[in-house]
């Protein structure tokens, strides 16, 4: 069932497999708000990096243990005994790393936010690919009461997502926005009912691994040339997954299935 132990509550991370390759990645530290520690940072990287080993995984899901917080941001706990710029450097790069890697994993990635998503909370959510949130939900970008600007990459992702303009207000501001707020300005796709935000991510996610793999891998794809590469390179990508496509078996079961649906005439 699990990488990482799904089942020994002890462990900071949990990784649970599901038949139809759907996974979910949990940060299990609900006493503390789901705030990442140096071995729960570890554990994340280290779940991201079997995800990207695996190729029979169909979408990831990416949450919080409980219902009151998705990720709280870092242990302060802990984390205020490192205080050195190399203790920084270290941080950053182990979760900046583990935040590409999981952007750049083949399979859509669903955020289930549960509660508050707070500083690296909020880093980790806009890394997903997609956000479904619970009416409780409060994602902070707080780093500037820390006197910190966002370090794993939150600050292209969040720019990306609403602009400029509207990203430099919100880091600005350090404010923690509603779910109605966060949907209002890009950054959820969906609101449920507050305690649904796990079960309404894995129901997508177990949506989206039953269409055929190659596709969905594809649009993935293409969608992510278009943020990365010029305009007519993301054009010349999009056309180049076309015909493998076209001619696949998949492709042609619908078709059949499409005229076996049609009332014969004649």
């Amino acid at each position: 069932m699990s990488d990482l132990s799904a089942t020994n509550d002890t462990q900071p991370v949990l990784l649970e497999r599901h038949p139809d390759g759907v996974a979910c990645l949990i940060i299990n530290r609900p006493e503390r708000r789901n705030a990442l520690n140096s071995a729960a940072m570890t554990a994340f990287a280290q779940g991201i990096a079997a995800l990207a080993k695996d190729a029979d995984i169909r979408a990831v899901v990416v949450t919080g243990q409980g219902h009151e917080a998705f990720c709280s941001g870092g242990d302060l706990v802990e984390l205020r005994e490192k205080r050195s710029a190399a203790d920084g450097q270290a941080m950053a790069a182990l979760m900046g790393d583990a935040l590409q890697e999981l952007k750049a994993l083949p399979v859509p990635v669903i955020a289930g936010i549960n509660g508050y998503a707070l500083g690296g909370g909020s880093e980790i959510a806009v890394a997903c690919d997609l956000r479904i949130a619970d009416t409780s939900a409060r994602l902070g970008f707080v780093q500037i009461h820390m006197a910190l600007t966002p370090g794993w990459g939150a600050g292209q992702r969040l720019a990306a997502l609403v602009g400029i303009p509207k990203a430099l207000e919100i880091l600005l501001g350090g404010d923690v926005i509603d779910a109605s707020s966060a949907a209002a300005l890009g950054l959820l796709n969906r609101i449920v009912p507050a305690g649904t935000a796990r079960q309404a991510a894995l129901a997508w996610a177990h949506e989206i691994a039953s269409k055929p793999p190659g596709v969905v891998r594809g649009i993935k794809a293409l969608l992510a040339a278009a943020s990365s590469q010029p305009h007519s390179q993301a054009l010349a990508a999009e056309r180049q997954l076309f015909p493998a496509l076209w001619e696949a078996p998949a492709h042609w079961q619908a078709v059949d299935a499409f005229f076996a649906r049609q009332p014969r005439t004649g």
